[in-house]
């Protein structure tokens, strides 16, 4: 009987499949007990936000509420007091159309035509109980042409970029990660773009993958290092690497996941939540982090702290002035 040819891959491809796999040697292998040494760890470094919580309120953390908290705390307020009501625009819905194209790529018989799968995407979201679903079945012409190019866009990068997902990788799309922490009152959430491999007993064999577009920023970096973490916390072993996949520059940044990496990744989690939770119950004071993100910032017009640092440059703060 023949045999399928596999695919030759390109250099990119290659490349990926270098970064991001790892010989038997290279797996790490982790105390048993490191995932229960964490969990308590953030027990008792989370006990005080109970302080600051309602009787009847919990806190819910993912890694965008900690960069919005490691960021300007002023901000944060002045985002959490706002009233205005979620609109979704093609920007905001073609990274969720993106992805679901991506796993249902990731699972296609037969060769994935990015704006097939984004078609098929955006009609499994239009007839379903997603927060995308209104704006799909309201949009005009012009805007689902627009998200469809710009989400086709994405997809075909990642097929561009990434080598066919074998069954034996145990790829996974859309992850979600739940850990409950101080008997349910504070959750830790987080949904991974992709992971490849799997744990063998204290061995660690997961790789965690964020897709991105556009430039690398330090804060995906911590993204990740979250996502590490609940890994940990949910399997008693860490991830062996997490990577953020630039797919405009088609490369990947990856981080082996050590131990010393997911303290710093519980010390960053216990901070942000002590003040999120102190900041919400008015027991301490924001701290201004100005920078570049003033200009969107929804209280730049009353902050003297944010004109004053956009001042510095004259042309940001005249662009602004002009909006």
């Amino acid at each position: 009987m023949p045999t399928a040819v596999p695919p030759q891959l390109t250099p990119v491809q290659e490349q990926t499949l270098a970064e991001l796999g790892a010989a038997g040697g290279e797996r790490p292998t982790f105390d048993p007990e490191l995932g229960r040494r964490l969990r308590a760890d953030l027990e008792a470094g989370l006990l005080p936000v109970l302080d600051d919580l309602g009787t009847d309120e919990d806190l819910v953390l993912s890694k965008h509420l900690l960069g919005r908290i490691h960021g300007c705390e002023a901000r944060f307020l002045a985002e959490d007091a706002a009233d205005d009501p979620f609109v979704v625009t093609v920007p905001i819905a073609r990274g969720t159309v993106a992805h679901k194209a991506v796993e249902l790529g990731i699972h296609w018989r037969g060769e994935p035509l990015p704006l097939d799968l984004v078609d098929e995407a955006m009609a499994a979201l239009g007839h379903t109980d997603h927060w995308l679903t209104d704006f799909l079945q309201t949009c005009s012409e012009t805007e689902r042409a627009d998200l469809r190019s710009s989400a086709g866009d994405r997809v075909a990068k990642f097929f561009e970029c990434f080598p066919p997902l074998q069954a034996k990788w145990r790829p996974v799309t859309e992850s979600s990660q739940i850990v409950d922490l101080a008997g349910g009152r504070i959750r830790l959430r987080g949904k991974v773009d992709l992971t490849l491999g799997t744990p063998r007993g204290n061995q660690a064999g997961k790789v965690v993958i964020d897709l991105k577009t556009g430039t690398p920023n330090p804060l995906h970096r911590d993204d990740l290092r979250f996502y590490a973490l609940l890994d940990t916390l949910r399997l008693g072993v860490p991830p062996r690497l997490v990577a953020s996949f630039y797919l405009d520059l088609g490369e990947a940044r990856t981080e082996a996941v050590t131990e010393a990496v997911l303290d710093a990744t519980v010390a960053r989690t216990v901070d942000g939540a002590r003040r999120m939770a102190a900041l919400r119950a008015g027991t301490t004071e924001p701290t201004y982090r100005p920078s570049l993100a003033c200009r969107w910032c929804v209280a730049i017009e009353t902050c003297t702290t944010g004109r004053a640092w956009l001042a510095d440059d004259g042309s940001a703060l005249d662009d602004l002035d002009a909006n």
